[in-house]
């Protein structure tokens, strides 16, 4: 048998690791929307792809990456408030389906718009100058710009988690997600909450889908096969659990692309056959709480 470099297997690790980021991020936003609002929000895949095309034009624009990167999150929260004030607000309290369908719908139109404004073939989008190239890491060689992407999400996850745990925001957020009739007694404007926090999936999803851009390319479509992979992820990692999310989305990440060296006929549902297996030992998923599983 033929022994596999340990350089190699490092390398692919560290590409899973940087997929995985992409996961997680997009996991997150739509878990942060459904832990809240108890909503499962199928547009997500066209924010995320809106977010990548808002990315673009606003790079082509500027021809400057930072300020396109600033730009997606405020400009895809400023397409996420009126879709929660006006679209999703008159549903909540009605039958899920409302909202599901709903929300199916509006992904449809958000990736038709996206093929009026900047037509159907996709767009060429590469990682700025001063992130080409690689730097290496003994005798492994790895895309600098893949590691800006780990390095971005850490801080973003950080800044995430701060915001959710050590600030009033936060703590309005977490009471509402378990009782939101209390919250409302008192006091807090519970449907502005909402708004923030639709917001705010929504311009984490933008952003995973500009950062994703260099790396897996800019199409209308390209939220589809994302919003499977963001389910796949965040039932595995527990609906509702941020933690999980980010468990469930580097792991899937380096086993597809560990499946995808060894084994890349499977690499295409080696996620739905660990998301049967977790749901076969752990209906909630990894970090959910059980209520979500009945």
């Amino acid at each position: 048998m033929t022994e596999i470099p340990f350089d190699l297997i490092a390398l692919q690790v560290l590409t899973g690791l940087a997929l995985g980021c992409i996961y997680v991020l997009v996991a997150t936003g739509l878990t942060l929307i459904f832990g809240l609002l108890n909503i499962v929000n199928f547009a997500h895949g066209a924010f995320y792809a809106a977010g990548a095309y808002l990315g673009v034009f606003a790079f082509t624009y500027t021809g400057n990456f930072w300020l396109s990167l600033v730009a997606v999150p405020f400009g895809m929260a400023l397409i996420g408030l009126p879709t929660e004030r006006f679209l999703l607000r008159p549903v909540y309290g009605r039958d899920p389906s409302y909202p599901l369908l709903l929300t199916f719908g509006l992904g449809y139109v958000i990736v038709e718009l996206i093929r009026i404004a900047f037509g159907t073939d996709g767009i060429p989008f590469n990682a700025p100058a001063a992130l080409k190239g690689s730097l290496f890491f003994g005798d492994i060689a790895f895309p600098r710009y893949r590691l800006f992407v780990m390095a971005f999400t850490a801080a973003l996850l950080a800044g995430l988690w701060f915001l959710i745990e050590k600030t009033s925001f936060g703590l309005i957020i977490r009471a509402g997600a378990r009782n939101p009739e209390i919250v409302s007694v008192l006091g807090v404007d519970t449907s502005r909450v909402w708004m923030l926090i639709f917001a705010l999936g929504t311009a984490v999803a933008g952003v995973a889908g500009f950062l994703a851009a260099p790396m897996r390319g800019v199409i209308p479509e390209m939220g589809v096969t994302v919003l499977i992979e963001a389910f796949v992820i965040t039932v595995v990692g527990g609906m509702g659990s941020l933690p999980g999310a980010v468990i469930a989305g580097l792991s899937m990440g380096v086993v597809v692309s560990l499946t995808s060296y060894f084994a890349a006929d499977y690499s295409n549902v080696v996620m739905f056959a660990i998301m049967a297996a977790v749901l076969l030992v752990r209906p909630q998923g990894l970090l959910g709480r059980p209520e979500f599983a009945r």
